[in-house]
């Protein structure tokens, strides 16, 4: 499902128990300098991630001071994270001019620690190539590294590299519960491009064999996966990001199941093993 960018004047695009992803929480909150935040989300844990800026964050009394660095857009500056611990009630302060927040959730139903993420801690891949058009950057804010630490919850940002090309190649889902060769894992993107004025496509082919959907992706497009195969293009001149929140429904470890049809590219593109490694 595309949800076309619009002013959520800091309210939910994805709120609890959405009908398309109920495993997902998502929220874009937009302050200014010095004006405040507060949300809580029963049932859910979340992390605060700054798109742009720099905000404190205060949790049930627990302070993360100076988080975000980034100025103009994504591009500019490494992310950086604090993970809130499920329903805990959290404040967030804009020190800088403006700051524009990402607010990403996952069900869950045990109350572990906060903490944050700094760029050191960043896990980071790149894979793909530019022969084969998949080339990009992924950084994972809660990754592999915070594994022991966060429930089911995966947050990441994912960069094309160089101008065009594919993202999510070889097609995959994550749909049914069928371990060891499959999870279920509901996941939600937000896009931007570079120039903003930059435009995309993300496919979701719900069969193999059948065709499936294509939505046009602008800057600010959020996309709800629930079932299917979901490989997203960008335009050639254009850059593209995406944040990505994936919530898993009895684990947080990812396990992809690639299309069968284009299954052999696997061996084809650079990096391809390491990445899916990195979804831990």
């Amino acid at each position: 499902m595309h949800i076309a960018p619009h002013d959520n004047k800091n309210t939910p695009i994805v709120d609890a128990d959405d009908p398309t992803v109920p495993l997902n929480y998502f929220n874009i909150v937009k302050l200014t300098k010095d004006q405040s935040f507060e949300y809580q989300v029963p049932g859910y844990e979340t992390c605060v991630v700054p798109a742009t800026g720099t905000i404190d964050v205060e949790i049930e009394g627990v302070a993360f001071n100076a988080l975000g660095n980034r100025g103009v857009d994504v591009w500019d500056g490494e992310p950086e994270g604090v993970y809130v611990p499920m329903g805990a009630k959290v404040r967030m302060v804009c020190t800088s001019d403006a700051a524009e927040v990402f607010i990403a959730g996952a069900k869950y139903d045990k109350v572990l620690d906060p903490f944050d993420v700094r760029v050191a801690e960043l896990d980071k891949v790149q894979y793909g190539s530019d022969d084969t058009k998949t080339h990009r950057k992924i950084k994972h804010i809660l990754g592999q590294k915070q594994h022991g630490k966060v429930g089911r919850l995966l947050v990441s940002e994912l960069f094309t590299v160089g101008q065009g090309g594919w993202s999510g190649f070889p097609a995959h889902k994550h749909d049914t519960d069928n371990l060891p060769h499959e999870t279920r894992h509901d996941e939600t993107y937000n896009f931007r491009f570079r120039p903003n004025h930059g435009s995309g496509v993300q496919i979701l082919q719900r069969e193999e064999g059948k065709p499936g959907d294509a939505y046009q992706l602008m800057d600010g497009s959020t996309v709800c996966i629930d079932k299917g195969y979901h490989p997203c293009a960008v335009m050639p001149g254009y850059e593209m990001y995406y944040f990505t929140i994936l919530g898993g429904l009895s684990q947080r470890s990812l396990v992809q199941f690639f299309q069968p049809t284009h299954a052999y590219q696997i061996e084809t593109i650079p990096g391809i093993k390491d990445m899916v490694a990195k979804f831990k």
